[in-house]
């Protein structure tokens, strides 16, 4: 069964906004068993839209679309449906009381005439309730093909799709199982990997499908498999998946929605009830924001600096300027300076510390862009490391981030 998901909105095409919906509608569809075909985004206009649709309905059984139901004269989505369906207009009594309500009960007044024409639907079309908005869904068929209209504000319809819209997909339609598991990795490259796992990649049953997806010090190792039986497929999966856990064990993080190299430092500290800081340089406090994206951290993590300037490197956190003279404030022996008086200054267990040359310019120091070192203070030492991240801003910054949480995690995982 193949699904096709189109976004309407010039928005989307100019850049003003990141086009999520596509992404949460194809994980969801994806689970299942919903194979999405493509995806698709198009201007809010009639020849387009009209095109859109017709060329979906010869290759795809499911069309999504979002976006151009609002009460304004650009919004013209439920007008091409009318079109493309030859249908017209009729007023629904349970959605112009819904709009009413909605307004009475948010806003404390009646609704504009403009909102109450979202009352008026399309003669063919099932309604999908849309409890967050005045826009309901529309389900319509056409040489059967399945078209399914909903709101683009996101909360909306992802309502749609929990509520209404799966419901009915999986009442319709008779899919296969797909399913999917993603080993969590870091410190070591795509390429790295796949030398290693050659022999077992090559033994994989052809069923069994291996993508790599690479990002700033990790690469993810998805496995999918497609089939009738439920417990065929995963059990296959799960079979292959503990062979390569096994085969990779010492860069493992864990599965996808079960972990994350946070996750595991979180847990790490939990179990062993030790704290940790962060003296952030180069990385500007994005290790602490990724800590604190967890929730619970407040147990573990006691806090974090941000001394830029070499100056509060000095008074703040107490390196000798002597040794900033010496070695440059670049260097291993700075950050490991950082990192022992981060765990005196907060009295942590652990400390993480970076500092570096994020670019374009050098700043105070010599070292090229790019160039950063990082350090983990801990109760059996200190380990710092120099670091060449590149000449991207932005990369470096990230790149950084990630280098210090792997350390940590090794740091960690010695207990």
């Amino acid at each position: 069964m193949l699904a096709e998901i189109i976004t309407i909105g010039d928005e989307i095409l100019i850049g003003q906004i990141v086009d999520t919906n596509s992404a949460f509608i194809a994980t969801e569809l994806n689970k299942v068993g919903v194979k999405v075909f493509q995806i698709t985004s198009i201007q809010d206009e009639e020849t387009h839209i009209l095109k859109a649709l017709a060329d979906a309905n010869e290759r795809v059984d499911l069309v999504l679309l979002t976006g151009g139901l609002g009460p304004t004269k650009d919004d013209i989505t439920k007008e091409m449906f009318l079109k493309y369906f030859d249908d017209t207009l009729v007023e629904n009594p349970a959605v112009l009381a819904h709009i009413k309500s909605l307004f009475h009960t948010h806003l404390k007044r009646d609704p504009l005439p403009a909102n109450l024409t979202q009352a008026m639907v399309p003669s063919k079309a099932t309604l999908l309730e849309n409890i967050h908005g005045t826009a309901p869904g529309m389900w319509m068929e056409k040489n059967k093909t399945v078209f399914v209209s909903m709101p683009g504000v996101p909360f909306e319809m992802k309502a749609l799709m929990a509520n209404e819209v799966l419901p009915r997909v999986l009442k319709k339609f008779k899919r296969p199982h797909i399913y999917h598991k993603t080993l969590l990795t870091y410190g070591q490259g795509e390429s790295e990997i796949q030398e290693r796992i050659t022999a077992w990649e090559d033994a994989l049953p052809v069923q069994i499908k291996l993508a790599y997806l690479p990002s700033f010090g990790s690469v993810r190792l998805r496995l999918s498999s497609t089939g009738a039986s439920k417990s065929e497929v995963e059990e296959g999966v799960d079979k292959q998946m503990l062979s390569l856990s096994e085969i990779l064990q010492d860069i493992a993080i864990g599965y996808e929605d079960e972990t994350s190299l946070i996750g595991r430092i979180a847990e790490k500290l939990t179990s062993s009830k030790q704290t940790l800081s962060v003296v952030e340089s180069c990385t500007g406090g994005s290790i602490a924001q990724a800590i604190t994206e967890i929730g619970g951290s407040s147990s573990y993590f006691k806090g974090g600096l941000i001394p830029y300037s070499t100056v509060l490197k000095t008074e703040i956190l107490n390196v000798e300027a002597a040794l900033i003279a010496k070695h440059t404030v670049v260097s291993v022996e700075v950050a490991a300076a950082m990192a022992e008086n981060s765990r005196k200054l907060f009295k942590s267990d652990y400390a993480l510390a970076t500092t570096g040359v994020a670019g374009p310019t050098k700043g105070d120091t010599d070292k090229d862009v790019g160039t950063v070192c990082i350090a983990v203070a801990g109760p059996e030492g200190v380990t710092s490391i120099e670091y060449n991240l590149g000449d991207h801003r932005e990369r470096v910054i990230v790149k950084a981030k990630n280098k210090a949480l792997e350390m940590l995690l090794k740091e960690l995982s010695k207990n």
